[in-house]
């Protein structure tokens, strides 16, 4: 037999007891409520407040494709690119193929030798200093160009991203970014040109100019539509998923691609939540001093902006 509580019968001290958890709870309520950043103003407030916690040098770039809202923060400031570049060689790999240049499922043969840009002296790499080692097991077989441009998005292999520069060359890459009027980003050469990098020349990019690329993919406006659907299930298949992901749901979906060197953690892609919504996230460090602890404070600003959008 079920029993209620007649309200009306109870003691005065009852009565006051109730109504004191009846008030907490109601506190609590409003409390969560404000504290939850609800306008565009008060988000880009807390994820200052975020960023302000660590030491280094940050830039977000966020982009709402429904509504237009953005949230920019230190965005036409100059970053080392480090792996994000790795996004706008497979923008033009694809660009070339859709051009007939080539198909994906050509074959090349890997190499481990390249020319610096300083003065065309030869230069390797080692494994040791790669996040994709199996690479370097079958140099001198042959791999598909897709299956090269595979690994250098989602273990950010810095042997096979030499390989396919090789192939659509630099100076393509950043003609391609220009055109969508990414003004700032530079790819120069492929990875671990050391000559190169004592000369300053390095590949850079900026919060900004990196949006504007995940945007054009996302909308399905570079190359085509066919080529922006086949980079984008690439990217979802991203193997260092700790910053942009790493506080969201498990059904959200990050198309992305990260990068980092010493000092340097980057993240950047397209965020596709389940109820259809989708926005573009970029985030940029330098000058870092605690990695871990940049990676854990990116990560919760990336959710501060999904709370925002899925309020």
């Amino acid at each position: 037999m079920i029993h209620r509580i007649d309200y009306f019968r109870l003691t005065i001290s009852s009565k006051l007891m109730i109504n004191r958890i009846i008030t907490a709870l109601v506190f609590m309520a409003t409390l969560y409520s404000c504290n939850k950043p609800s306008t565009l103003e008060s988000v880009k407030k807390e994820i200052e407040t975020q960023l302000a916690g660590q030491e280094g040098i940050f830039a977000v770039a966020f982009k709402d494709l429904q509504t237009g809202e953005e949230i920019l923060i230190r965005e036409h400031e100059i970053f080392h690119a480090a792996s994000t570049m790795k996004t706008p060689v497979m923008v033009e790999l694809y660009k070339q193929e859709a051009e007939g240049k080539f198909s994906l499922t050509d074959s090349v043969v890997i190499i481990n030798e390249f020319k610096s840009i300083v003065d065309s002296s030869a230069y390797s790499l080692s494994a040791t200093d790669d996040s994709d080692t199996l690479i370097y097991k079958h140099i001198g077989e042959k791999r598909t160009l897709y299956a090269l441009m595979y690994d250098m998005i989602i273990w950010s292999s810095n042997l096979a991203t030499n390989i396919v520069i090789e192939e659509v060359g630099a100076t393509n890459v950043t003609q391609t970014l220009r055109d969508i009027g990414a003004n700032n980003i530079q790819v120069l050469r492929g990875v671990e040109d050391g000559k190169a990098y004592r000369a300053g020349l390095n590949n850079v990019t900026t919060a900004y100019d990196l949006m504007l690329l995940f945007e054009r993919i996302a909308r399905k406006e570079i190359v085509n539509a066919e080529a922006c659907d086949a980079m984008i299930n690439v990217l979802l298949d991203q193997r260092f998923n700790n910053v942009i992901p790493g506080k969201l749901p498990e059904d959200v979906k990050v198309a992305h691609k990260t990068g980092w060197i010493t000092g340097v953690r980057h993240d950047s892609g397209i965020v596709f939540l389940p109820d259809g919504k989708t926005y573009v996230l970029v985030l940029l460090s330098k000058e870092v001093k605690d990695d871990e602890g940049a990676k854990e404070m990116m990560a919760a600003v990336s959710k501060t902006i999904y709370d925002y959008v899925n309020r």
